[in-house]
């Protein structure tokens, strides 16, 4: 009996020893190769902005990128010329900080009034208003479109979403004299317009083409709609 259980015990002995290399040299594999997790790929959602920035050219992304400059050299020319009263009597229209949230308009007749600001030449007036005239907004695919409906030069483009909330983009063409369409935006570079698209009152957008390329340093369009839409 004494010997078995001799026996029994170097066994028991031995399977623990065993046991023991084992679970050591488990522990050392793990250490030499550690779990390594699967690498992962993150995609960031589309800005609102990816659209209208890649269709627009350097330049008009350059002018847009210099909108608020565009609002300080006009106005300070208007002020330097005189015209510190007529900037007061158009409120908000002419007020950089007035954009609202929501800017996009509702489809629609509108009457709209041009106001250009600042000199391009010392030739050129640093203030001056024009005549209301009528345009038009409509929807178009996933874009609302302005079109202007009379007169000699008639710009026509699309508002594109931006990433800032209290404001669209505008990129457009202009038409001119007996012209049945305009141009598409790009097609020729000395007719595109550039801007941004804002609301400024309950029933008040306005329209900011910074740096056009003749006769002022801002071009800001007044929209109001008309009172009796047409059906």
């Amino acid at each position: 009996m004494v010997r078995g259980i001799g026996m029994v015990g170097r066994g028991i002995a031995v399977a623990i020893a065993v046991s023991g290399v084992l679970a050591l040299g488990g522990c050392e594999t793990l250490g030499k190769h550690p779990y390594k997790p699967k690498p992962s790929v993150s995609v960031e959602p589309p800005s609102p902005s990816d659209k209208w920035i890649g269709l627009a050219n350097p330049d008009d992304r350059d002018r847009i990128a210099r909108v608020e400059a565009a609002w300080t050299a006009a106005l300070a020319d208007a002020r330097a010329g005189g015209a510190a009263d007529d900037i007061s009597k158009e409120g908000l229209l002419l007020k950089p900080a007035a954009a609202l949230p929501r800017p996009a308009p509702t489809p629609g007749s509108y009457n709209c009034r041009l106001v250009k600001v600042g000199n391009y030449t010392r030739k050129t007036k640093a203030f001056e208003r024009f005549k209301p005239f009528f345009c038009y907004v409509e929807v178009d695919g996933d874009e609302l479109t302005i079109v202007k409906q009379t007169g000699s030069q008639r710009p026509a483009g699309r508002l594109y979403a931006d990433d800032r909330a209290d404001r669209l983009v505008y990129l457009g063409s202009l038409a001119l004299g007996s012209e049945d369409q305009p141009l598409a935006y790009g097609e020729s570079s000395a007719r595109n317009m550039a801007g941004v698209f804002q609301r400024i009152g309950a029933f008040q957008w306005r329209l900011v083409i910074p740096w056009p390329r003749s006769q002022s340093k801002l071009d800001v369009f007044e929209l109001t709609p008309v009172a009796e839409q047409p059906k």
